[in-house]
Formats: structure tokens, sequence, C-alpha cells
């Protein structure tokens, strides 16, 4: 099969080219790639910042769509022929992947792989921080930092549906007008004003804050966090390191929580996937919640999907075709 592999040179040159094909163990199905997603994470795996976990595949790429060829004998679950999407720990950027079948979706008829290669990884990744770690509840008040990305888009439509009040934080005008569409009540852009000053102005705080921007926030989503507020940081932009108030946080009875998705167990993503199925799933598949697509471009323009994260120029996702 061809994938996507990265040369060890000062740019970090992508490649197409032909590598071993994937084998498919007892408990996997083996998958025919029609569409996967770039994520920030290929990003950083890309630079050399975030190698994959132990036994995954080396390429990038967290989640995919596409046709099942080949079933291990332990699955009872799925058929070759069968349409899907999945969640990776690697190896969406290729023709062929091999993933537990307990980590697959179902693609219904009338959606297309592309519709597929948007889901898994945002939105697995916003309901398990948002409902799982946060535990978020109806009534109450979430503040998503990057409202307009990948998992942003994702975050403010399950909040939304869940009953609780969504403000988000966003870098252009035209992005905060995109999240007020998506069921966010209060949208700011961040390069405009303080963000904290603003959500105070608007409003007495937050229960819960997804953070992406990790050091440059910390002291802000704290202050803006209620009695037994939860802070989720799930990615660290601005920086890793940060004075933290530990009298405010024992005072204010504050969770700080630090997430990733990527790494965890077979079964963790077994029981976070099955959870989202039950609760969220039929409203994607019925229209409610909606994929959000910034870009379609061919796998072998790989580096110019990433080029349009990178420089923060997508709303939702961008997503690489492999097959038609």
């Amino acid at each position: 099969m061809k994938a996507i592999t990265v040369t060890d040179d000062s740019n970090r040159t992508l490649h197409w080219q032909d590598v071993p094909d994937p084998t498919c163990a007892p408990h996997q199905v083996l998958v025919d790639i029609h569409a996967t997603a770039v994520n920030r994470a290929d990003l950083l795996q890309r630079a050399g910042n975030y190698p994959p976990p132990p036994g995954a595949p080396p390429y990038m790429g967290l989640e995919m769509s596409g046709t099942i060829c080949t079933v291990g004998d332990e699955v009872e679950d799925f058929k070759p022929g069968d349409r899907v999407l999945g969640l990776l720990t690697g190896g969406g950027y290729a023709e062929q992947v091999a993933l537990p079948a307990t980590h697959l979706l179902p693609l219904p008829n009338d959606r297309d792989f592309v519709w597929g290669a948007a889901i898994a990884e945002v939105f697995l990744t916003a309901f398990a921080n948002i409902f799982i770690e946060a535990e978020l509840q109806e009534g109450e008040t979430a503040l998503i930092h990057g409202g307009a990305s990948g998992v942003g888009t994702a975050a403010i439509q399950l909040c939304h549906q869940a009953g609780c009040n969504v403000i988000a934080t966003a870098g252009t005008d035209a992005k905060v007008a995109r999240c007020l569409e998506l069921g966010a009540t209060f949208a700011v852009n961040y390069k405009r004003q303080d963000f904290a000053e603003a959500v105070l102005a608007h409003t007495d705080g937050v229960d819960v804050v997804l953070d992406i921007a990790g050091a440059d926030y910390l002291a802000r989503n704290m202050q803006l966090l209620k009695l037994r507020g939860r802070l989720v940081v799930i990615a660290v932009l601005t920086g890793a390191e940060a004075q933290i108030n530990l009298l405010q946080m024992q005072v204010k009875r504050l969770r700080l929580i630090g997430s990733v998705l990527r790494s965890r167990s077979d079964e963790e993503k077994n029981d976070i996937i099955a959870a989202f199925k039950q609760r969220f799933w039929p409203m994607l598949v019925d229209g409610r919640i909606q994929t959000v697509i910034e870009e379609v471009l061919p796998i072998e323009r790989a580096a110019d999907a990433q080029a349009i994260l990178g420089e923060n120029r997508n709303i939702g996702k961008v997503i690489l075709q492999v097959r038609p």
C-alpha cells in the first residue's frame, strides 16, 4: 500500500510512497481508507514532537472512513464490504489501516466518506473531555476555546444539544459568527478583546472550560470558573508551564484536568465510543449535529492541508481524500 511518510530533514517533507501492508489481528478489521482528516496532533507528529503510542502505526492520521476488506476471526459485528468510520491511534494517512472493530461506527447509507472522515477524533475528543472528564450537566455553562477548530465546532454543538449554555472564543469575526450559528450563546474574538473581561461582562462565570491554549490562559480560565468549576486542558499551544494559584483552586474547589485521547487504552476508547454512540450519534445521523468542513484535498496534498491548520485558516475540518 501507499502512505504519507515524513523525511527526516529540516522541512520534514511529506511523501506519498509505498510502505509495508498492515496486518489484521483477530479482534481487528482491515479497512480500505477513502478519506481521513487533518488534526493538530498530525502537525506535532510531523515535527517529531508527538510520537505514536507503542504498537500504533507509524503514519499520521487519527480518524478515517472507508470500506472493510478483511475482518479478524473474533469480529462479529462487521463484515467485508461494510462502510465505516473509525478512531485511530495513527495510520489514517494511508490506503489501508487495521484497527479494533470496537473503534468503528457504521457509515450511514446516505452519507459519504468525506462526512465520515470528519467525525471520530473531534467529536470523541469533545465528548470525552466535556461530558466524561468534566461531567458537564444540563443548564451549566461551558467555555470552549478555539471554537472554530474541529474540536471546537464539535464541542459547541454537543453542549448545545445537551441543554447547556455555550461560550466560545475564536480569532476572527467570521469564526465568531460561525460559532454562534452552531449554537454558542456568546462568542469572543480574542484578538480584539480580552476574553476573560468579555465573558465576565456577559455572565457570572462558567462551570467548565475546554482549553487548548495552556500556559497563557491558565490564570484567566481559573478566574472565570465558578464554585466547583472544572478546567480541562487538551493542548498547550501557548506553552506548557505556568504558575497556579492553589489558594484560589482550594477556595473555589476547582478541578484541573489534563487529558489526551490518543494514548488511552482500547478498553477506555471502547467505553467512550459506546457512550457517545448512545447519546449523540443519532443526532449526527439525522442532521441535528453537523460536520463542519473547511476544505477537501487529495492525500497527495497533505502538506497543503496541514498548512491550513498551521496558519489557523480553517473553520472545522480539513479532509484528505484517499479514494473517490
